[in-house]
């Protein structure tokens, strides 16, 4: 009885937080365009930040969502939905999208892992790219591939511009992509998911691959082949 009452006040504590309009805004915002910097979220809801840094306190101190600092401008912060809490509020409309291409710097582990996992939840085209692609993938995103049955020989890192085009969802999974990606880019999501590079060990591999794989288990089902 304990334990419910526990699992009671939890879901009480997400509810009342949502009970406000401008923070369910900011939910809605962040299941539609993925982990934003507060002063991306003040922008597109119109405003204030100190109003939003308020809202985010509540909504942070109930659970629901959680930060980040960025790997690319240490100085900004991400805000990202917490798993736990996502199945009650995802927005249900579909996203339309022709092909979706997976962007970080390297293209050499987190947005070819994406893709391939993605080819494998959803018949919507995925395709990877790079900012600044490396010459080879990663040994590590390698393993971990074949690890989960993700077959990585054809593999290549590709730079962005020779694998973009207008018509494509483009979803970041990395935060130094994010912030260099321009406004006359295609529409864009923003996974903040950690490199796993620089530890460099199985375990941080691993936790990318599931990072990724939670969040495209949640927005492939909400993806559907868009005709224009």
């Amino acid at each position: 009885m304990n334990v419910e009452r526990g699992e009671l006040a939890d879901r009480a504590r997400v509810h009342a937080a949502l009970g406000d309009p401008a923070r369910l805004a900011v939910v809605d915002m962040l299941v539609v365009a993925g982990d934003s910097a507060p002063g991306e979220l003040a922008a597109a809801l119109d405003l204030p930040t100190n109003l939003v840094a308020h809202h985010l306190k509540v909504l942070e101190e109930a659970g629901v969502v959680a930060r980040t600092r960025s790997e690319g401008d240490r100085r900004r912060t991400y805000v990202r939905l917490c798993p736990e809490a996502i199945a009650a509020i995802s927005a249900t409309a579909l996203t339309p999208a022709k092909r979706v291409v997976f962007v970080c710097t390297r293209n050499s582990a987190r947005s070819q892992l994406a893709a391939a996992i993605w080819s494998r939840r959803s018949d919507v085209p995925a395709a990877s790219a790079g900012t600044e692609p490396a010459e080879r993938v990663h040994p590590r995103a390698l393993k971990i591939a074949r690890r989960h049955g993700l077959d990585p020989a054809r593999w290549r890192p590709a730079l962005m511009r020779d694998v973009v085009r207008r018509d494509d969802l483009l979803i970041a999974v990395c935060d130094n992509a994010y912030e260099q990606l321009r406004p006359e880019d295609p529409p864009r999501l923003h996974w903040s998911v950690p490199d796993p590079a620089p530890a460099d060990t199985d375990e941080a591999f691993e936790a990318a691959y599931t990072d990724l794989a939670d969040r495209i288990d949640r927005l492939a089902p909400r993806t559907q082949m868009s005709t224009w």
